[in-house]
């Protein structure tokens, strides 16, 4: 149809899982990645025809990962991304490579107070890098956690809100706030040390919510994203997702019991979604292709 265009495409492989266990003399080391990738550009004859002479297969993608992370390692996942994309991006007719990463958290099991040298437990919340780079040489890092979840059973209260003719909630004075954690943050100076960056970000999110005195989900976000760039100069925009995770107090009078904030119900669904993205001020924005 003479009318119709191809607007948009990628392809790439997704999820790749690799185990690499760093084996040294005293004790072992593990990290525990996911992997996926999609790249973009000289994909329209590919779409429109079938023609695949400029296809890099998906199981190709999957080999390199393996591959790179036999040759180079895998940490810190920042410095693996970057690689990965740089090298797809490398590859004619590629014009765009981004490689997304989990790593899933693993801590030592103490067997009678000592650290076991190959026995691992899973941790909570899961790090993440985002990494774009294009056939020019440019490149954009963005790192982050998710399911990092964080509670505060007082100093949170949510009052002085719309009402209408559909509002039916009380104002409260004092509440337990809740959530799950979806940040990230996006690295103006990729000249940084990988590691250190990712637990002072993750550390000043937990601390601004544990110290912020909550009037909102809102108002605790922006306090989070302030902390994040207050504590790491290389970083430039953080961008939150929080779901506020309902706690409900129950009604225990029909037992001829009282309830003084002991006993709750915690709902999963439906759940208050508080989004958004604390920037310097000044600075230029990310590249817009890059999905977070």
């Amino acid at each position: 149809m003479a009318d119709v265009v191809l607007s948009q495409a990628q392809y790439g492989k997704a999820e790749v899982r690799v185990l690499y266990v760093d084996r040294g003399a005293q004790q072992h080391e593990i990290t525990d990645l996911n992997v996926s990738i999609a790249l973009a550009g000289g994909l329209t004859d590919t779409y429109l025809t079938g023609d695949n002479a400029g296809v890099l297969t998906t199981d190709a993608q999957k080999n390199t990962v393996y591959a790179f992370a036999r040759k180079f390692g895998v940490r810190p996942v920042e410095e693996f991304g970057l690689r990965l994309a740089s090298h797809f991006a490398g590859i004619e007719p590629v014009e765009r490579a981004q490689v997304r990463i989990e790593q899933y958290g693993w801590r030592r099991i103490d067997v009678d107070g000592t650290p076991h040298e190959h026995s691992f437990e899973r941790q909570a919340g899961t790090r993440v890098a985002s990494v774009i780079a294009h056939a020019d040489g440019g490149s954009e890092v963005v790192a982050g956690v998710t399911g990092l979840v964080l509670l505060k059973s007082s100093g949170s209260e949510f009052r002085g809100f719309l009402v209408e003719e559909f509002t039916t909630l009380e104002p409260t004075e004092d509440r337990i706030l809740a959530t799950a954690v979806r940040a990230h943050w996006r690295y103006a100076n990729q000249d940084t040390d990988w590691d250190a960056s990712f637990r002072g970000a993750r550390t000043a999110l937990a601390e601004a919510f544990a110290a912020t005195h909550s009037r909102s989900l809102q108002q605790t976000l922006y306090a989070m994203g302030e902390a994040v760039l207050a504590a790491r100069p290389e970083a430039c925009e953080v961008r939150l997702s929080l779901p506020n995770k309902h706690h409900f107090l129950v009604d225990l009078a029909p037992f001829g019991l009282d309830n003084p904030g002991a006993v709750f119900f915690a709902a999963d669904r439906p759940y208050g979604l508080i989004e958004g993205a604390v920037q310097r001020a000044g600075v230029p924005g990310g590249d817009p292709e890059h999905q977070w």
